[in-house]
């Protein structure tokens, strides 16, 4: 129980680590470093509540500051890594050094920004991942000045769904065919069209940007790939992120999606683990990596538990949430591969389900505004119940009704 542990990324899933590393009775030294300068704090409420200023920095945080010294926790924060020496076992930052018998890499993902070549270096145009993003945005939000939205997944949707609430003029492109086009079903897409649609957003899917223009280094407009020529104050890029792997390339670590590691969060070197964002892990017969708070939490306490000894294999149950307007929207399970989609009215005006089916079996639900169908379906995937998809159609059928499908 002595041994020392340190981990490198203070986000949720370096912060969930070593709190739980001290739940299990951990006696040895624990360094926990990060690049942010911040101590460990949440990011979803970044493109939302903080952005709405409804929020501020010290709330945003995932445990008080005192927390890591009362728990004898060591922190370096605002810190790089420059490298892991594998043979002596030392991180190393700048002319530092410190000793690990076990690693932890929890460093998250770093988000896409747009290319300098396209206008994406310009005054004006944001992406947003971390605190420092959002304070640079924030003055930019102001009723009838007009917004460039780039990108229709789930971060550019929650984006343009709280500059419209402030009054800001949104139009919002998407390259693919329609928006959600990589995570979700066109009915659930036409649920969230419809939405941003009434909200007074423009939305243009199969539409990419060609280039931003500017006027003296601050962008002025964008040319989008059907031509049009659109005037913008600003812009924000919700493109994706790509799970941050530089520091376990060099290190000489396999990666494959992500840091590849096994069942119990090991990475390729015995001595590292990895979690979170970052960590690509073996699921039926693949590799499957999470972008997701619960999984980022999930992982790390189960890598906190591998490092003091335990076997058990990660087997997570993926969960999710987007908040939209007055929407919320819960997502339980792994739509991958679906094959079939059964879409049921919620209880609640406005509320809607959408139920995803691979072979005849239930693998998730999108729940809008209906958290008794995102309950229940949660439920179901718990224990393996796949209920019948003509009932779950049926909205006079009680959901808690239903059993296991007959074929």
């Amino acid at each position: 129980m002595s041994k020392q542990v340190v981990v490198v990324g203070a986000g949720q899933a370096g912060a969930a680590l070593v709190a739980k590393l001290r739940a299990l009775g951990h006696e040895g030294q624990i360094t926990l470093v990060g690049t942010d300068p911040l101590p460990p704090y949440q990011r979803p409420p970044l493109s939302k509540k903080y952005l709405l200023g409804e929020l501020d920095a010290e709330r945003l945080l995932l445990k008080p500051t005192s927390f890591y010294a009362d728990n004898n926790i060591s922190t370096r924060f605002g810190t790089p890594v420059d490298a892991i020496d594998r043979g002596q076992k030392q991180i190393v930052m700048g002319r530092d050094r410190i000793d690990y018998d076990c690693l932890a890499l929890t460093t998250g993902a770093r988000v896409h920004r747009l290319p300098s070549r396209i206008g994406g270096d310009l005054a004006g145009v944001f992406a947003i991942r971390d605190v420092g993003d959002v304070d640079r945005l924030r003055p930019e939000v102001v009723v009838g000045r007009r917004a460039l939205v780039v990108g229709g997944g789930y971060i550019g949707l929650e984006a343009a769904a709280v500059l419209a609430n402030k009054g800001v003029v949104v139009t919002l492109i998407e390259m693919a065919e329609r928006i959600l086009g990589r995570v979700a079903s066109p009915e659930t897409a036409a649920f969230f069209r419809a939405l941003h649609t009434r909200q007074g957003v423009v939305l243009h899917e199969g539409v990419g940007l060609q280039v931003l223009r500017g006027h003296e280094g601050r962008v002025s407009s964008a040319e989008l790939s059907d031509g049009t020529d659109l005037a913008v104050d600003f812009v924000v890029a919700g493109i994706g992120i790509t799970p941050e792997t530089t520091l376990a390339e060099r290190a000489g670590l396999r990666i494959d999606n992500g840091i590849a590691v096994d069942e119990t969060c090991r990475t390729s070197d015995p001595s590292i683990f990895a979690a979170g964002d970052c960590a690509s892990f073996p699921s039926q017969g693949g590799r499957l990596r999470l972008e997701s708070v619960q999984n980022a939490i999930d992982q790390a306490e189960h890598a906190a538990a591998a490092m003091l000894g335990s076997s058990e294999p990660y087997a997570p149950e993926p969960w999710f949430w987007s908040d939209q307007y007055d929407c919320k929207l819960q997502i339980a399970g792994l739509n991958t591969g679906y094959d079939q989609t059964v879409t049921r009215p919620g209880l609640r005006a406005g509320g809607q389900s959408v139920w995803y089916y691979r072979d005849g079996t239930f693998i998730a639900v999108d729940a809008m505004n209906d958290p008794r169908a995102y309950m229940q379906g949660k439920r179901w995937l718990a224990e393996g119940i796949t209920p019948d998809p003509d009932r779950i159609a049926d909205a006079t059928e009680d959901l808690k009704a239903l059993g296991i499908r007959e074929d």
